[in-house]
């Protein structure tokens, strides 16, 4: 089972202007079949939470110098060894010197250890621990990233965890488990199954699988990122040829932003009715990291950023990892707990 998130990157030795899709998730262009690197190794390392060794996927430059590590996360229904975007990941890093782990955070999101679990969470951690442990890692760049179940999983942790993150780069993700589960057993989909197999149950008003919702949701969390520089980005037909509506994106951005920043609930659901920008929020936004996959509408409040790009249930890594290489942590992140 797998969530069908496109991944569209750039062509050539790394990424650059002129943007191509390989395929689904698990399911890369025959023609360009993805490979993780060689110099990509697949490693344990300890999670404290149960004392258990949980794996990764690790690349660590030979330098003296302090580098950036960027921290990778699989999909929905994935694992640690999701080719696509993780290779893609690893590339870059290797292209730039930087320390990069792609961990495993319990697998895919169907059981209680999975989804969000505090035993996921400290996964994410330890392996940043890891990282740092076998790298000169530089604790003002460490970034997160990731596109759809690992769009849902990078929000968590910026939310829970913020005085971690340098930049954190959420693509088309969950951020109410309960609303997704509403909207996935309306469309007879598989998600609300695997919600129910990670909280115990149908998540019913008053039951503890209710209260596990709200406990691993982002959304619950949202409001400690503040300082955190957050790129939360969406395509403006998923939810139309896709499985997560972008109000999820909207509703994230809204839990942070000041009050004048907020995007209306009649405006959200015109995006994600009509799968268009309202009229009286057009113009032009410019940013050539989204190649063909221009930005329709984008918004700024405190350190967090939303875009709405002509696209679907997709994540462009040319975009987010330009985006995050530009980002340093600041003092104001610490202060948010």
């Amino acid at each position: 089972m797998q969530t069908q998130l496109r991944i569209v990157c750039g062509i050539g030795l790394l990424f650059n202007s002129s943007l191509a899709s390989f395929g689904q998730v698990f399911k890369p262009n025959p023609v360009e079949k993805l490979k993780w690197p060689e110099k990509v190794e697949d490693i344990q390392y300890f999670c404290f939470a149960d004392q258990s060794r949980q794996p990764a996927m690790f690349f660590a430059p030979k330098t003296d110098t302090l580098v950036p590590l960027l921290v990778g996360l699989h999909s929905w229904s994935a694992d640690y060894r999701q080719r696509d975007p993780g290779a893609y990941y690893a590339r870059w890093c290797i292209e730039k010197n930087w320390v990069f782990i792609h961990p495993n955070f319990r697998g895919p999101n169907q059981t209680s250890q999975a989804t969000g679990s505090d035993l996921a969470v400290q996964d994410v951690l330890d392996a940043v621990e890891y990282a740092k442990k076998k790298a000169r890692v530089n604790d003002a760049q460490i970034y997160l990233v990731g596109g759809s179940g690992g769009g849902y999983m990078a929000l968590l942790m910026a939310g829970r965890t913020p005085a971690v993150w340098a930049g954190v780069s959420a693509w088309v993700p969950i951020v109410d488990l309960l609303a997704w589960h509403q909207e996935s057993t309306e469309r007879r989909n598989r998600y609300a199954d695997m919600i129910e197999a990670s909280v115990g149950g149908a998540p019913r008003l008053g039951t503890l699988a209710y209260a596990e919702c709200i406990k691993r949701s982002p959304l619950t969390y949202l409001k400690n990122a503040r300082g955190v520089p957050l790129d939360i980005n969406a395509g403006i037909n998923d939810g139309h040829q896709g499985s997560v509506p972008i109000g999820h994106s909207f509703r994230a951005f809204n839990r942070i932003a000041k009050p004048k920043d907020k995007i209306s609930e009649a405006e959200i659901q015109f995006f994600v009715q009509q799968a268009a920008v309202p009229d009286s929020l057009k113009y032009p936004v410019l940013d050539s990291t989204y190649g063909k996959k221009k930005p329709l509408f984008r918004r700024t409040s405190h350190k967090t950023r939303i875009t709405i790009f002509d696209g679907g249930h997709e994540i462009l890594p040319q975009a987010a990892l330009s985006w995050l290489a530009k980002q340093r942590k600041i003092k104001e992140a610490v202060n948010h707990k």
